[in-house]
C-alpha cells in the first residue's frame, strides 16, 4: 500500500469522523437539546470511509492513467525557431527547458469527468447507502432495498455539488492524491448533508 494512500485515507477518516460531529452539533442547535456526542454514528462513518477510500483512490489513479490530463506539445517559439533551422534558438530554449509545454487535454478530461460522475457516483452512492443501512441491522435484501430507494435522491442531492469538485479536479489539480485532498473537503460538507439524512 503506498503511502499517499495512507495519507489519503487517514485524512478521510478524520474528515468524516469530525463532519459526522459537526452534523450532530448542528442537529442538537436545531432541535433545542443538550449536545451529546453519539459515538456510533461517528465511528460508522469512520470506517465506511476506511473501506471507501482505497477504491476510489484507485479508481482515479485508474481514471488519470488510462485518461492523462495533460500532453506535451513544442511551445511556438520552438516552432518558429525549428521552421526557421535556428539552432542557436532551439539551443538556448533546450537549456531553459521551453522547447515543450504541457496542456490540458479536453477529450480526456471529459471522458474522466463523465465516467466518474455516472459510475464512481454510481457505485459510491448504492455502497454508502447498503452500508448505513447495514449499519443499522438491515439484512442483505433490507440494504439493497434501501440502496434501491435512496439512490437518485441521493445521486441527485450529489449532482448539485460532485459536478463542479470533479471539473475543477480534473481540470486544475494535477495529481492523484491532492485531488483526493479537494474531494475530502468538499466530502466535510457532503458528510455533514448525509449524517443530517441518514440520523
Amino acid at each position: 500500500m503506498s503511502s499517499a494512500l495512507i495519507r489519503t485515507t487517514i485524512q478521510g477518516c478524520i474528515l468524516a469522523g469530525v463532519s459526522n460531529l459537526t452534523a450532530q452539533l448542528i442537529s442538537s442547535y436545531k432541535s433545542g437539546l443538550p449536545y451529546t456526542i453519539d459515538w456510533t454514528p461517528i465511528l460508522q462513518f469512520m470506517f465506511f470511509n476506511l473501506l471507501n477510500t482505497p477504491p476510489n483512490f484507485l479508481w482515479q489513479q485508474f481514471l488519470e492513467s488510462a485518461f492523462p490530463s495533460t500532453y506535451t506539445t513544442p511551445t511556438p517559439s520552438a516552432i518558429a525557431a525549428a521552421a526557421t533551422n535556428d539552432d542557436k534558438e532551439l539551443d538556448r530554449e533546450e537549456k531553459k527547458h521551453e522547447i515543450l509545454e504541457t496542456k490540458l487535454s479536453v477529450p480526456n478530461t471529459l471522458i474522466k469527468f463523465m465516467l466518474d460522475q455516472t459510475i464512481g457516483a454510481a457505485v459510491n452512492t448504492l455502497l454508502f447507502s447498503a452500508a448505513i443501512a447495514g449499519f443499522k441491522g438491515a439484512t442483505y435484501q433490507q440494504a439493497v432495498w434501501t440502496a434501491r430507494q435512496d439512490f437518485w435522491g441521493l445521486m441527485s442531492a450529489g449532482w448539485k455539488l460532485w459536478p463542479a469538485i470533479s471539473a475543477l479536479n480534473f481540470a486544475v489539480v494535477r495529481s492523484v492524491e491532492m485531488r483526493q485532498l479537494l474531494g475530502s473537503l468538499a466530502g466535510f460538507g457532503w458528510n455533514i448533508y448525509l449524517s443530517l439524512s441518514t440520523a
